[in-house]
């Protein structure tokens, strides 16, 4: 993680928008009204009176979070009478990003949903021929850009090329029984796949495919209670060093594997305190190897160091959707600039907290003139 100073954060504009009949107040972007910003002071991790770490800075959930309006556009809308037509977030479960594009996929829309945050577009892929998703779950992305899709219905991982093209598919229902996540080997070489198998089903697993031609090279694991085994493993991450971090949604806690598959110890157990978990799901890493990972039950992220000690957690459970408050949390993903991206299934939406020192402008806004 990137760690801070004192910087005065602004907040350009805030709306409010109807989700699942209650209100969120949602980090406004360009053409957005504005609604009392000079009120809304933006929730900073850890909160007063320690040093802040991480900042609110803003929630994506509709096209028009990302999308430029032209003034043509406010033409049409306030002249012509034309409605300006809204797409968004319906079941949102992961999340992956890449120099700036957020890449969401969706479970009940089928697809991916992209917001290019430099590129001021938003587009979506996996929903037609070929490359159609049935249920895409996890989602992860190679260094030189290619997406990697768990269909969890389909039983197999998809990929596309960063634009949403789709290239081939790796698995099949003879090696993958409930494929629910993904990530990949530091040289991107190797693709690591959650099967959460099931209640009926032995194959709580991680399979292990070769990226290149899709050829099964190893399991990681099997179902039970005792060390390196599965009880519904659900999300994975790998770390810079290669280590693998596997989410044991039915045991309470991460399981720790080397790069060659080798059990080496567990993070967390049962419980409600911190450090401790409940209802464990969603997990990322970032480039210091700190490792972060979602608790839907707590409705918060927890942040341990690389030997799983717990650093501190952000986030809590709310029932109004708003900057930081979560019901059902499922996906986190971090950036290149130490950027926190975090999935709600109820509330439909992606908050986005950035390093307390790193401007707003900071980071993703210098793609656009990089021409990537």
């Amino acid at each position: 993680m990137k760690h801070a100073g004192s910087v005065a954060p602004t907040l350009s504009a805030l709306k409010t928008a109807l989700i699942s009949g209650l209100f969120a107040f949602l980090g406004g972007c360009a053409g957005s009204p504005e609604l009392g910003a000079h009120d809304f002071i933006p929730p900073v991790y850890p909160p007063p009176p320690d040093t802040p770490r991480f900042i609110f800075e803003r929630t994506l959930l509709y096209n028009d979070d990302v999308e430029e309006y032209s003034g043509y556009d406010q033409f049409r809308t306030f002249a012509l009478g034309a409605s300006r037509k809204l797409k968004g977030l319906v079941k949102p479960y992961d999340v992956a990003v890449r120099h700036g594009r957020v890449y969401v996929t969706d479970s009940v829309q089928r697809a991916v949903f992209v917001f290019d945050i430099p590129g001021r577009r938003f587009f979506e892929f996996g929903n037609q021929k070929p490359g159609k998703l049935s249920k895409p779950m996890g989602i992860t992305i190679a260094a030189k850009g290619d997406i990697y899709v768990a269909d969890i219905s389909s039983r197999r991982v998809m990929v596309y090329s960063a634009e949403g093209h789709f290239l081939r598919a790796i698995g099949n229902k003879n090696n993958l029984v409930r494929p629910a996540d993904v990530a990949l080997s530091p040289d991107d070489k190797r693709l690591y796949v959650v099967d959460t198998g099931g209640i009926d089903s032995l194959a709580h697993q991680v399979q292990v495919f070769a990226t290149d031609d899709g050829h099964l090279l190893q399991t990681i694991g099997s179902r039970g209670a005792e060390p390196g085994q599965f009880n519904l493993p659900l999300q994975a991450t790998v770390a810079p060093d290669g280590k693998l971090y596997v989410v044991d949604g039915g045991n309470f806690q991460v399981d720790v594997f080397s790069p060659e598959g080798h059990y080496l110890r567990s993070i967390g157990s049962v419980g409600r305190m911190p450090g401790q978990f409940a209802r464990p799901k969603g997990i990322t890493s970032d480039q210091a190897g700190n490792v972060y990972v979602i608790d839907t039950a707590f409705g918060n992220a927890q942040i341990f160091d690389p030997e799983g000690r717990l650093l501190m957690f952000m986030g809590q459970r709310g029932e109004a959707g708003l900057p930081g408050k979560f019901m059902l949390p499922s996906g986190i993903t971090t950036d290149e600039d130490g950027r926190i991206y975090i999935s709600d299934q109820f509330f439909r939406k992606i908050d986005v907290f950035r390093p307390y020192t790193l401007g707003a402008e900071e980071g993703q806004a210098a793609y656009l003139f990089k021409g990537n």
